[in-house]
C-alpha cells in the first residue's frame, strides 16, 4: 500500500498514514512515496508512519541512496533507452520503472516503451508502473515479465477515488498471469 508524501493531489497527511498503517493487518507492505525529499524527513516519516520501505521518485543520486539505512526502491522515469545507463550506474537489484513526464513524478496514466523495460529486466528485478490499467496489464506482464507491478491512476474512478471493480479486474489479471508462470 503506497502513501504519497510528495507534492501531489494524492498526498496524504502523515497522521492519516500512521493511523491507516496501524489499522492494517500483518503482511501488507506499507511504502512511503517521496520526490526529492531530504533524508532526515524520509527517515522520520518512515519511523512515524511505521512504513516497511520507501519509494524514491525524484532525482536522488547515488550518494543519497548510499546514505539510506532503510529499505527503498529507486524509481527511474523512462524517456527512451538512456534509462538503461542510469540503472547500470546505480547497480540496484530492484528498481521501479515509470513513464516520464517533465512536469509530473508518477500518476500520469501514460505508458512507456515496454521493450525498454524488457531490456532493463536484464539488470535486476523490475517493478513496472506507468499507465497500467485493467485493459493493458495482461500485455504488459507478457511483454516485460516484471517482478511486481505498481498502479495508481489506472484503477481510479476520479482523482483520489479508487474504482473497486477496476481494482478487482486488475488484480485478477495479475493473479491469472502469476499462476501461469509459477
Amino acid at each position: 500500500l503506497g502513501f504519497v508524501f510528495a507534492d501531489s493531489p494524492r498526498r496524504i497527511k502523515p497522521l492519516v498514514a500512521r493511523e491507516i498503517s496501524r489499522a492494517l493487518p500483518p503482511f501488507i507492505s506499507k511504502i512511503g512515496v517521496f520526490v526529492n525529499e531530504g533524508i532526515n524527513t524520509v527517515n522520520k516519516l518512515y519511523d512515524y508512519c511505521q512504513l516497511d520501505g520507501v519509494q524514491l521518485h525524484g532525482h536522488e543520486n547515488r550518494k543519497y541512496i548510499d546514505s539510506l539505512e532503510i529499505p527503498f526502491i529507486k524509481t527511474f522515469r523512462v524517456n527512451g533507452k538512456g534509462v538503461i545507463k542510469q540503472i547500470e550506474e546505480f547497480g540496484l537489484r530492484y528498481f521501479l520503472l515509470d513513464s516520464f513526464d517533465k512536469n509530473l513524478f508518477g500518476g500520469t496514466g501514460n505508458i512507456f516503451d515496454w521493450q525498454v523495460a524488457s531490456e532493463a529486466a536484464k539488470l535486476g528485478k523490475i517493478i513496472l508502473s506507468g499507465g497500467l490499467n485493467p485493459s493493458n496489464i495482461r500485455e504488459a506482464l507478457k511483454t516485460v515479465k516484471p517482478y511486481a507491478v505498481d498502479i495508481s491512476s489506472g484503477v481510479e474512478k476520479s482523482l483520489r477515488e479508487k474504482d473497486y471493480q477496476k481494482m478487482e479486474i486488475f488484480i485478477n489479471e495479475v493473479h491469472r498471469w502469476d499462476s501461469r508462470i509459477n
